[in-house]
């Protein structure tokens, strides 16, 4: 016969069991009719920090409390529950995500090794008759076990499976239950914080250069996706700019989290932006809804009259300096870059997200036409914004080696050469089919330690590698820029 110790630790664990079967039994649904509020925070990398709040009326003690409508992409192991109106009164004993919802595949599969109704309707009269049934399998395909034979699929429009119940760990909606110790039984207001895939966003500007080409009106979007399975109604929106330290996560697994305690968690106007450890985060002022399989736009930033410049580029390669080349390129294309500044004095001022920028340009009939698109990495404040609009139509180059020589040099006592030294000249014909006169940036990459013996234009050392030089040229004209440089390897 057991001892008294032993029975009174039996009838304990016997109590607390039948609370937890009495807690499972009677579990407290919360759907999106107790939300009170919903922030939503999003990252550049398809991560968000959604805070949910909702009035939920739990019992003293022992609760299970089932969380509908949350995010399918929820990472459970960031969930966190907490008390806004009886802070510390919550202890968390477990968390089970269940994001295997309900549809009729579902369902079957988890029938499998159970008995079904299989309802079957004669075409001729109608009449229905009514069979149990065993489902072996619900892999590509339907087993069932009828009696002493076995059948597979369901005749279509005649034949119907009926269920005794839905299964508890499937459900109609992403659901996060939460077992939990209440030290109160009243009305509490609880906030859920946790991350989620599934929410992503993007900025893209339009640019509008105006006649003179020397300033631009410029207007910012963000592009907002949700496929996170859930919806965010009247969100408070922010979103953040930045590269966030992420580790590799797999978002759909079941978590429980034993012994965890109540904790904190952690036109349209223009977005406020402000500084955030080091990224940049920027506020909606006013709610929006973010709804399930939804992209929507909101305006993040405006300005009108930004001083802008036009740039046109004609860039070399390094590989011709050190081999004999004849002609190295016939009505070669020039790049157009568009650039202002971030600054106050521009009008700016502000940190500008990564994304597309779209140029365009109005004709003489006043209608705007597109002129090209770039992608723009994060912009500080007081940075330069620099994009390539395309290859002009009216302003080529042609451009030939017209000369090269390779210069003996000395050797070592292993009768190896310590550097080789080469000495090339070349000869770039720029033609400019427009009536007005223009300039152009040539850049050349050279390699090794290099330097001028003759130029027929000014040049300057750009950096170690790379000589520039602004070249001018008549309307409808053209110039020709000769050089000859010694270049050491």
């Amino acid at each position: 016969m057991p001892s008294k110790s032993s029975q009174i630790a039996i009838a304990v664990l016997a109590i607390f069991s039948a609370a937890t079967y009495a807690a499972e039994l009677n579990e407290i649904r919360s759907t999106l009719g107790d939300q009170q509020s919903v922030a939503v925070t999003i990252y550049n990398n398809n991560l968000a920090l959604v805070k949910d709040q909702r009035k939920v009326k739990l019992n003293s003690g022992l609760n299970s409390l089932a969380l509908r409508d949350v995010s399918a992409q929820m990472r459970p192991e960031t969930a966190l529950l907490r008390s806004l109106s009886h802070s510390g009164s919550l202890n968390t004993l477990e968390q089970d995500f269940d994001f295997d919802l309900l549809t009729p595949q579902k369902l079957l599969e988890k029938y499998v090794g159970k008995t079904v109704s299989i309802i079957k309707t004669n075409p001729a009269t109608g009449l229905e008759t009514t069979e149990q049934a065993t489902v072996l399998s619900a892999n590509n395909g339907t087993v069932l076990k009828i009696g002493n034979r076995i059948e597979t699929g369901l005749p279509a429009n005649t034949s119907r499976i009926v269920y005794g119940d839905v299964p508890e760990n499937l459900r109609d909606r992403p659901t996060l239950v939460t077992k939990l110790n209440s030290k109160t039984s009243a009305e509490q207001m609880v906030e859920l914080s946790y991350l989620t895939g599934g929410l992503g966003w993007k900025a893209d500007y339009v640019a509008e250069l105006n006649a003179k080409e020397d300033s631009l009106d410029l207007s910012g979007w963000v592009t907002l996706t949700n496929t996170s399975g859930a919806t965010y109604s009247n969100a408070k929106l922010q979103l953040v700019a930045g590269n966030v330290n992420l580790i590799n996560s797999n978002v759909h697994t079941k978590q429980i989290a034993y012994g965890a305690t109540d904790a904190l968690g952690a036109s349209p106007a223009p977005m406020k932006a402000e500084s955030l450890f080091e990224y940049h985060l920027y506020t909606l002022d006013h709610p929006t809804t973010i709804a399930e399989n939804q992209t929507k736009q909101v305006a993040l930033l405006s300005a009108f009259g930004i001083p802008a410049r036009k740039e046109l580029v004609l860039r070399g390669a390094s590989h011709y300096y050190s081999s004999s080349y004849s002609n190295l390129g016939q009505k070669l294309k020039v790049s157009t870059f568009i650039e202002f500044d971030n600054k106050e004095a521009s009008k700016l001022g502000i940190p500008i997200p990564k994304g597309v920028i779209r140029a365009y340009k109005k004709d003489n009939l006043e209608n705007a036409q597109f002129i090209g698109e770039d992608n723009i990495e994060h912009v500080a404040k007081n940075e330069t914004v620099r994009f390539k609009a395309g290859e002009s139509f009216d302003v080529t180059a042609t451009k030939k080696q017209t000369d090269f020589k390779f210069l003996q040099n000395p050797v070592d006592q292993s009768n190896r050469v310590k550097t080789r030294t080469y000495e090339s000249a070349y000869e770039v014909v720029l033609k400019n089919a427009k009536k007005e006169r223009i300039s152009i940036t040539v850049e050349e990459p050279i390699p090794g330690d290099w330097q001028m013996l003759f130029l027929s234009h000014p040049n300057q050392k750009a950096s170690s590698n790379t000589a520039v030089w602004k070249i001018e040229i008549p309307a409808e004209g053209k110039t020709t820029l000769s050089y000859r440089v010694q270049v050491k390897y």
